[in-house]
């Protein structure tokens, strides 16, 4: 292959921007007002389990597409393969949620959690949507055009409603952020993706795939860096809340003493 390989791609497109993203984390965080969300060591930790999960839920989920033939990748443009996928693509899963999370800790949260915004009816409505997203992708997968988009679909649903079942109202109260958070780096990530599929970096099936694409992205590949952005910065906000929430009930007088001087 004379073009470029996997690993040129990720120091290309991947090392340079999370460079960026440290490098004006400290001034972003010294103009943000309220709450940076990205501050404290918590913060880190949260974005490690998050990663470590995307590992474990992505990588049987890619190995099946890349065994029944949705994509495939250049020849010679990989070092290694570790199952059907190349290590590359191990290592792409390990960077994206950190890329994201760097982003997402130069926003900032409102001064406080909004109260009274945790109905039952409203989390259920959102994990019947969530059901909705799972029924239609299993339904894709019946047929071989549309099967790829079915695959995203189907796959993201369980996430999307366990996220949206813990904390669907806090999510939307926070909807500008998160929508903040997803939209520049799936932005980022597709026009990446595009530039890897031009140069036959890896190949997407014309048999799996439904042919519609936008400035030249097939839209899978634009829906698969939807949700999982989605993934990572719904389970960072939804982490940063439970943590507040816990800190709070941490520091709130105990005992009868506290009760006594209440």
């Amino acid at each position: 292959m004379t073009g470029p390989t996997y690993l040129q791609f990720h120091l290309a497109f991947l090392l340079p921007a999370m460079m960026l993203m440290v490098a004006t984390a400290f001034v972003s965080r010294t103009r943000i007002a309220v709450r940076p969300l990205g501050s404290g060591r918590r913060y880190w930790v949260g974005v490690a389990i998050v990663t470590v999960v995307a590992l474990v839920y992505t990588t049987p989920w890619d190995n099946y597409l890349i065994a029944t033939g949705v994509w495939s990748y250049g020849e010679g443009s990989t070092l290694a393969t570790l199952g059907h996928a190349p290590v590359e693509e191990y290592l792409f899963i390990l960077i994206q949620p950190w890329l994201t999370a760097l982003w997402l800790s130069h926003l900032s949260l409102p001064a406080a959690w909004p109260t009274g915004v945790g109905s039952i009816r409203g989390r259920l409505g959102a994990v019947a949507v969530a059901a909705g997203i799972g029924v239609g992708g299993w339904h894709l997968l019946g047929t071989p055009s549309t099967f790829y988009l079915g695959a995203i679909l189907a796959w993201a649903a369980p996430v999307l409603a366990l996220q949206w079942a813990v904390g669907a109202p806090q999510l939307w109260a926070h909807r500008r952020l998160v929508a903040l958070g997803v939209l520049v780096p799936t932005t980022y990530l597709c026009v990446a993706d595009r530039v890897a599929i031009e140069y036959g970096i890896w190949i997407l099936s014309d048999r799996y795939t439904t042919g519609l694409a936008v400035a030249g992205l097939p839209v899978e590949e634009a829906l698969f860096f939807l949700v999982t952005n989605c993934f990572v910065v719904q389970g960072l906000v939804l982490y940063r809340w439970v943590m507040d929430r816990y800190g709070a009930a941490e520091s709130e007088p105990r005992g009868a003493d506290a009760g006594a001087g209440s």
